[in-house]
């Protein structure tokens, strides 16, 4: 018996000579979409493997083209007007008087097959006029495109084709698809290095690599080629100059395809001169950007700010930008790191650089204000998280200021003026960093160096640093009356009454907080009273001092009336530890899980720390020792993340003791131990899960608009606070407003939400009602 052979596949498709190495998702994606449309477009940057892409997926689906699948390589065609008789060619069709585009769509009406039109972005009119003109006149034909660019023809579908995905830095088993970069690295440099693996002790080197390079195909090949004459960490080191060290020397390999530069070069070229401009001065910007951004820093001198926006969506639309996320409020936009660097040479070479950058540094530098001075409003989580997305570029604009000269005063003010960022994001050693080579830098006396200095002293005091801090307070309180600078007196005050706090002087550190206070009142600062107000209740509460409850609630009432949203968790945290100390453990885990929900809105560890000790504390009380074993455990990888060593230190100690003293007693120290041991093995989300679930059987949570209301007896009296008291006599005194504040050293705004609250709790509609009522209780011997 005589074996035949299969049949030679229909059509002039070839495939590389190297194997083809993951993107199975985007090859399943790919299949589904030719499935159901008769012009797919593969979109992406130069290098990203749009072609070999595009190759593997047409033989994938070969079997469903009875006619063929027909491949055009138009990388070397530069006139346009052959590009119709390029196309025919690949079919074998001759010259003749009716003209390319004529003779296609007669050839090609009764064919099914598929025709791979690759590289299409120099050729773009063309192309979509070919195209549209044969997919009418061949029913059974479908295109598969790649180009840097879409193609806009009706019916067209796109898909955008990524860098491959690379594992994270400290990542030992990537998952399969995350891997794809490594695998890719690891393929090409057996060819060239035979025996060549990824092991244990090279894939930290490996996986930096395919980091540096974004993960782009062409960038990794001729990375891995390199290894014939470099050792791979010497590789690593050389590819800070990356455009110089990827080049191969393949004939085979087209022009373009032979050097990381050639490839970009051809993307550069496609772009408009405008295009040009802006990607050189897009190229400042590290981590991405959005569109105020880049108005306000790459405008003028040829850009005029109306313009920015059609130059950054050309550029999008030709794969040199991405959007990301397009849907969100406040969307954003980024370049590869390769694109970007590219970007920057060309940035150089046109003499433009320092002003560019200068630019940016403002940029940033008015960012950093307005968080400052708008940061306790409803706005406040937003702010966070744009700061959040901006930390890259927060870090560009400090490093200008620092390498240039006298712009160290710039960094002075940002590193200062993002206080609240670092401690929120545990970025508590950066800050201090950043603030300490500012500092060294600047030493002129003056109101940003007095600001640069406490900070710094209140960072490094939260870091744990004892003498440090001490120190930077007494120089700022020196320079603060050289300079007679009354903000600053009052900032002083309170970060030093912080400072003698975890020193071990509460009574000290509770009259420096209310010297604070009447400053920050006398100010209108409602923010800092706020804050002295919580520091006074923390010191309040460690001396079993009664008015800690009041004075956070005060201080709750103020974030309140703000919209204060971030700010307001500390307060709920300290209330809530109060409630705990009261012994009504529901009302505790109420509050303390609303801070933790808070919390986490601006991923504050410090925080979500010291909430997960008062949760298990409670816990604890309440019985649940479980919970409570795992909430405390959890306690410290989110403590080590937070990098705030003196809260940690103030806040552990004998009811951490107490609380597993009990837990061991009622389950046993083995069932106790490994559920704090699992705690101990979460990371952050989990943390944050585990403070917020309730136990199974545990009532529905009470509603949290009623959380922070002092639980007692149902009389209305008794459920007022002091301070409420005391506002509800002046008014049944006839008070103003203003008059109540005046008397009371107290901000209007707060009076105003002290007579909400007690209307509320009252059920009263009118402060007419409220001074009957007073005058009511005061002729009841013993109410008060």
């Amino acid at each position: 018996m005589v074996a035949t052979a299969s049949p030679a596949p229909v059509g002039n498709l070839s495939i590389g000579t190297t194997s083809f190495v993951g993107r199975r998702q985007e090859r399943v994606e790919a299949r589904r979409m030719l499935s159901g449309t008769r012009l797919l477009t593969l979109t992406g940057p130069g290098g990203v493997g749009k072609t070999r892409l595009a190759q593997q997926v047409a033989d994938e689906v070969r079997r469903a083209f009875p006619d063929g699948v027909w491949f055009v390589d138009l990388t070397v065609l530069r006139d346009p007007e052959l590009l119709g008789e390029t196309v025919a060619a690949t079919f074998g069709l001759r010259d003749d008087t009716t003209g390319p585009a004529a003779r296609l769509a007669e050839y090609l009406a009764d064919k099914r097959l598929l025709l791979v039109l690759d590289n299409c972005e120099h050729l773009l009119d063309e192309c979509a006029r070919l195209v549209g003109g044969l997919l009418p006149a061949a029913p059974g034909v479908r295109v598969l495109a790649t180009s840097r660019h879409v193609l806009r023809v009706v019916g067209e579908q796109v898909l955008p084709v990524p860098p491959l995905p690379v594992p994270e830095p400290r990542s030992v088993d990537g998952a399969e698809s995350s891997d794809d970069a490594v695998a890719l690295f690891a393929d090409r440099a057996a060819r060239v290095l035979p025996g060549f693996e990824v092991t244990s002790t090279n894939r930290a080197t490996v996986v930096h690599i395919c980091r540096q390079l974004d993960g782009i195909p062409l960038a990794i090949e001729l990375a891995a080629v390199r290894l014939r004459s470099l050792p791979l960490d010497t590789l690593r080191a050389k590819l800070a100059d990356r455009f110089h060290v990827l080049a191969t020397g393949d004939r085979a390999v087209a022009p373009r395809q032979r050097t990381l530069a050639a490839a970009i070069d051809w993307g550069f070229e496609l772009c408009s001169p405008q295009e040009r401009l802006l990607w050189a001065r897009l190229s400042v910007f590290a981590g991405g950007f959005d569109l105020e951004a880049a108005e306000e820093v790459c405008s003028g001198d040829g850009i005029d700010r109306g313009e920015v926006l059609d130059l950054l969506a050309g550029l999008v639309e030709k794969s040199i930008v991405t959007h990301q996320d397009p849907n969100g409020r406040r969307s954003r936009y980024a370049m590869l790191e390769t694109l970007r660097q590219y970007g920057r040479q060309k940035l150089a070479a046109g003499g433009a650089e320092a002003a560019i950058r200068a630019r940016h540094r403002d940029h940033y530098q008015r960012l950093a204000e307005q968080v400052r001075t708008e940061y306790f409003s409803p706005r406040e989580t937003e702010w966070f998280a744009q700061l959040r997305s901006e930390h890259a570029n927060l870090r560009v604009a400090l490093e200008f200021c620092l390498r240039e000269p006298g712009q160290a005063r710039g960094a002075l003010q940002i590193a200062a003026h993002l206080r609240g960022y670092w401690i929120a994001e545990g970025c508590l050693r950066e800050g201090v960093r950043w603030l300490r080579q500012a500092l060294a830098l600047d030493t002129e006396p003056s109101v940003s160096r007095l600001r640069a200095l406490w900070s710094c002293g209140f960072l490094a005091l939260l870091l744990g640093y004892r003498d440090t801090p001490l120190e930077m307070l007494a120089e700022a309180e020196a320079l603060a009356h050289r300079l007679n600078h009354p903000r600053s007196f009052a900032d002083l005050a309170w970060v030093t009454g912080v400072a003698r706090y975890f020193h071990g002087h509460k009574e000290e550190s509770f009259r420096l907080q209310r010297e604070a206070l009447e400053q920050y009142r006398k100010l209108g600062d409602d923010a800092g009273a706020s804050n002295a107000l919580l520091h006074m209740a923390i010191a309040a509460f460690v001396n079993d001092d009664p008015r800690a409850a009041e004075l956070g609630a005060e201080s709750l009432a103020i974030c309140d009336a703000h919209g204060a949203q971030w700010s307001k968790a500390y307060p709920l945290w300290i209330v809530g530890m109060t409630a705990w100390r009261d012994g009504d453990h529901g009302r505790a885990i109420d509050l303390l899980q609303e801070a933790v929900e808070r919390f986490r809105t601006v991923r504050d560890l410090t925080g979500i720390s010291l909430c997960l000790h008062g949760l298990a504390w409670a816990a604890g009380a309440s019985g649940r020792h479980a919970w409570a074993a795992r909430l405390l455990g959890a306690t410290q990888p989110i403590w080590r993340l937070s990098g705030a060593a003196m809260p940690r230190e103030a806040i552990r100690g004998i009811f951490d003791e107490r609380c597993v003293a009990a837990g061991r007693a009622a389950l046993g120290r083995d069932t106790f131990d490994a559920g704090y041991a699992e705690g101990s093995g979460y990371g952050e989300d989990a943390a944050v899960a585990c403070a917020l679930e309730r136990p199974a059987g545990d009532p529905e949570h009470r509603d949290r608009r009623d959380a922070t209301e002092p639980a007692g007896p149902a009389d209305p009296a008794a459920r007022l606070t002091r301070r409420e008291w005391e506002i509800a006599e002046l008014v049944a005194q006839g008070l103003s407003t203003r008059k109540i504040a005046e008397r009371l050293v107290i901000a209007p705004r707060t009076v105003d939400t002290h007579v909400e609250n007690m209307l509320t709790k009252l059920g009263f509609n009118s402060r007419a009602r409220i001074a009957a009522w007073v005058s009511q209780q005061e002729a009841e011997p013993g109410v008060r």
